[in-house]
């Protein structure tokens, strides 16, 4: 099992110990407080009590969270990044999020449409927003995807929603999308869980 380096296991214990003590002040009452009887700010404004059945019906019902990590991605329209513009000498990422899946014994796999397998080992165009692998400026193996990141660590989308890309010659990493071009592949059964690679690719403006 892999030990923390004492410079920073230290200076964590230290935060933790304060932290806890902390809480345990704040956890304490406050010496001579009394607890207000129940109306008594009403009383003392002259406001009615707000009606419980009212204020849980203005209560707006919250819509139940999408599943993470499945389908073509979400883009919020509070994210700074725009959306993929529109093109037509690229493979539309609706096409490559039409596909049904399969539960076996060794996992969930894909069910590729006629219109996904015809493009299996042949040159396409992908765009899509980096997702680099590397801490370099330029990137030869990277996810594009059809929606940006959130954050580090969450996949805006199922596997349907990425393309691995191996690239011939290096690409710079961009906020911006980026497209590319090379030879399009279907995983019908990747170790890693791909469902699209795209290999000797080369960024095409």
């Amino acid at each position: 099992m892999a030990t923390r380096p004492r410079s920073l296991l230290i200076p964590a214990l230290t935060l933790a110990l304060w932290a806890g003590g902390a809480g345990t002040v704040l956890a304490q009452p406050v010496s001579g407080a009394t607890k207000p009887e129940p109306g008594a700010f009403e009383r003392a404004t002259g406001r009615a009590p707000a009606d419980a059945a009212a204020s849980t019906a203005a209560t707006p019902a919250l819509s139940p969270p999408l599943p993470a990590g499945t389908g073509a991605g979400y883009h919020s329209p509070n994210s700074p990044i725009a959306p993929l513009p529109q093109r037509s000498d690229v493979v539309p990422w609706s096409v490559l999020a039409d596909l049904s899946k399969k539960t076996t014994k060794n996992g969930i796999l894909p069910v590729f449409s006629s219109a996904q397998k015809g493009m299996d080992k042949t040159v396409q165009r992908i765009q899509g927003f980096m997702v680099p692998l590397d801490a370099k400026p330029t990137q030869t193996h990277f996810i594009l995807t059809s929606v940006p990141l959130t954050c580090s660590f969450c996949t805006p989308g199922g596997p349907e929603s990425m393309v691995e890309v191996k690239a011939k010659t290096p690409v710079r990493y961009s906020l911006e999308p980026v497209v590319v071009e090379g030879q399009f592949a279907v995983l019908p059964n990747d170790p890693y869980g791909l469902y699209y690679r795209v290999v000797d690719a080369v960024p095409v403006k």
